[in-house]
Parts: structure tokens; sequence; C-alpha cells
């Protein structure tokens, strides 16, 4: 059933949201992870550098004629350490450069620089041909008793974050297949997960079909011994005779509660078979005012109709049905006022002046034996709308309803376009 299907739809998909959530929490925490180490290594290896250069730039001012083994401060890998160190007057006094593509991008850097002192901040540039460079840099003041300088280290780390997008992109990627792998086993699994409730239902509603046609016979025999009686003078005690047409009242309710649950059996069954063809709509909805007129005389409720000759293409009897149950449903719970049935551009519609329906119970008047608290008193199954859902889904239209609590309802049947 269509239910089930849904059913197993939707739980393959929270199953799926649900794998989307905690692999998108994960790469993130991954790649935060990842990132806070790398940082954390080169921004160390970064600071230690920085030392060992400001050492040897100390040493090399207090002694200038001393030969100084800067190896032991300052160790290039790769050539992808740099420092440049100035004077006050922001003349560079000694350098050791970056490459000649990153250097221009790391002296504007160093002209516009506001980072405070032994603090590591990253910096990227995309130049000309698009490739994005990232560098690492650091600064240290180094100040001896006759001058005062500021040196600026740097480390290009562009492998390394490309390293680390491609290993996010490559996570994204295997996300994804993770995500759509669970989607296929999730939906998988719900369909052996709903398997014994689908089991379970459909022996219910066999059980449904086969009772329901079992009863029809034995409550036809009721009902027409109930007639026969009230008929006849045999019943001349009043309390018999009352005893009698309260037994013929209860037995046309359990008589429609049957054919109704028939219905819906053959409904579940795939036992519908409607037989298109070319209707006068009019005339259809005309003899259904006509059925229905004496009933809602008996209430005192006006019935209007406002029909104009059309065509349309459906099965003559079930549209016959939808428009008797949408009816009867306004004057069932319509107390004083008018019913009325009306063709509109896109169908037909049935409007009553009754209690109304809330917002709340406007989405679940179509479920089954689903029935508005105060509505009960009217009477009726819950079974009636179910089955005019079930019509309008078969022929591939739409219902709409329109209502306000105490101020009546609408229901309009919306028909598709080549059929009209």
């Amino acid at each position: 059933m269509e239910v089930f299907g849904r059913s197993r739809r939707q739980l393959a998909f929270a199953y799926a949201l649900i794998m989307c959530l905690f692999l998108a929490i994960l790469i993130f925490v991954v790649h935060m992870a990842m990132n806070w180490s790398m940082f954390s290594e080169q921004a160390q290896e970064l600071s230690d550098a920085a030392n060992g250069v400001a050492e040897a730039q100390i040493f090399y001012l207090q002694n200038p004629y001393a030969v100084v083994d800067e190896n032991r401060y300052y160790k290039s890998v790769n050539d992808r350490l740099f420092f440049y160190i100035f004077d006050e007057d922001m003349h560079l006094v000694r350098f050791e450069r970056a490459s000649f593509r990153l250097e221009p991008f790391v002296l504007d850097v160093i002209e516009d620089w506001r980072i405070d002192e032994g603090e590591v901040e990253v910096f990227q540039h995309t130049n000309e041909s698009g490739r994005l460079s990232t560098v690492m840099m650091t600064s240290k003041r180094i100040i001896t008793a006759s001058t005062a300088q500021i040196l600026y280290v740097g480390k290009d780390v562009t492998v390394l974050y490309s390293g680390l997008r491609k290993a996010t992109y490559a996570q994204v990627v295997l996300g994804v297949i993770a995500i759509v792998l669970s989607s296929v086993g999730g939906y998988f699994m719900a369909g052996r997960a709903l398997m014994p409730i689908k089991e379970a239902y459909d022996r219910q509603r066999q059980f449904a079909a086969d009772a329901s046609h079992e009863l029809r016979t034995p409550l036809a025999v009721l009902l027409a011994s109930s007639e026969i009686l009230l008929m006849g003078e045999a019943l001349a005690d009043p309390f018999l005779r009352q005893v009698a047409t309260d037994m013929k009242s209860e037995v046309k309710k359990m008589s429609n509660l049957v054919s109704e649950l028939l219905e819906i059996a053959r409904s579940d069954n795939g036992r519908w078979e409607l037989k298109m063809e070319r209707v006068e709509m009019s005339a259809v909805l005309g003899q259904v005012v006509r059925v229905m007129k004496p009933l809602a005389e008996k209430k005192g409720l006006d019935l209007l109709s406002d029909l104009s000759r059309r065509e349309v293409t459906c099965d003559e009897q079930r549209l016959k049905q939808l428009a008797l149950i949408l009816m009867d449903n306004g004057i069932k719970y319509t107390s004083e006022g008018a019913v009325g049935i009306k063709l509109t551009p896109r169908g037909f519609s049935v409007w009553d002046t009754g209690i109304g329906i809330s917002a709340e119970d406007r989405d679940k008047i179509f479920e089954r034996f689903y029935r508005v608290e105060k509505s009960r008193s009217a009477g009726g199954n819950g079974l009636g709308l179910a089955i005019a859902m079930e019509i309008v889904k078969r022929h591939g239209w739409q219902i709409e309803v329109h209502s306000e609590e105490g101020q009546g309802s609408e229901f309009e049947v919306i028909m598709r376009a080549a059929q009209i």
C-alpha cells in the first residue's frame, strides 16, 4: 500500500538525514582538529626560528667581526622559511628572501603589519594565474644597547594547507558516498522493519473485507424483516412498534457501516475499476440533488444548486457517489441555513452553512474513522470522506477544503483540465 511505501521512504529519509548531520559534524570536527594541529606545529616551528634568528642578530650586533654559524639558529626547510630584519627607519638590514613569487606579497604584508609581537598569523594570496598561496608569519623586536630592530619571520605553508583542503574534500566525497549507501541500506532495513506490520495490516484488511461481505446478507434480512413488521398490524403495541423502529434504524446504520467498510477494503485490494466515459456532469449532480432534497427538507434546510451543461470524463457511478457523500456530509453537519452544489471553472463544489471545521482538524478529516469531537452527535462512521478522497485520487483529481468554525464549509473537487 501507498501508506507503507510512504512510511518506508520517510524512515529512509530520516535515517539519511541523521547520517548526513552526523557526518557533517564529524567532517567539521576532523577538519578543525587537523587545522589546529597543523597550525600549532607550524606556529611553534616559526616561533623557534624567530628566536634563533633574533639571537644570531643580537650576537652579530654585539660582535660585528665575529663569525656566526647561522645554521645553529636558523634552518631553511626547502627554502620555505624566510625572514626580513628592518631598522627603526624601516630600512632593510638583513634578510633571507622568500621565493620570487611570494616576496612582493610578503613585503606588502610587512608594510601593513598590525599584529602584536609574537603572534602568529596566516595570510593567503591569489596571484594572476589563480594560484592560491598561504604564508604563516610572526614578528619579534630585537633590542640592544645601541639600536632597535624588528624581525619578520615567515614560512610558505601552501603545500600543507592545500593538502588539508584536499583531505577535507576527500572526506566530503566519502561522506556523500556513505550517505548514499546508508540511504539505500536504510530503505532496505525500513522495508524489513515494516514487513511484519504490513503483513498484520493485510490480514486485518482481508478480515474486514470478508466480514463485511458476510455481514451484508444477514443485515439485509434483518432490515427487510423489520420493515415487514412495521408495515403490518401485528405490532399494535406502541412499545413493540418503537422497538422495531429502533431496530430498523440500527440495522440501517450497521448496513451503511458494512457497505463503507467493504468499499474501503475493495479500494485497498485494488478492486476498484473505474469505467471512464464522457458524462454530462450537470445531469449526474442534478440527480444527486433530487435524491438528497427530502433529507434536507426534513431538517428544514434549503438545498440549492447552480448547474450548467458540462461534460467530463469520469466514472459516472463514482462521481455520483462522491457528490452524495459530500452533500450528505453537508446536510448532516448543518442545523439551519442551506446546503448547495455548484459547478466551478475547475470542477464542482459542495458548500454549507454548518458548524465548520477548525484548522487543526482540516488536515485530518479525510482519515479513516476520524471525526471532529463536536460533530459526533451528528452520527456517521468517519468513513465517508475517506471514500470520497479515494474516489478523487483514483481519478487523478484534487479536493480543497475551505472552512471556518461556525461559518460553514466548502469542498471543491478540482478535476484535471484534460477531462473537462
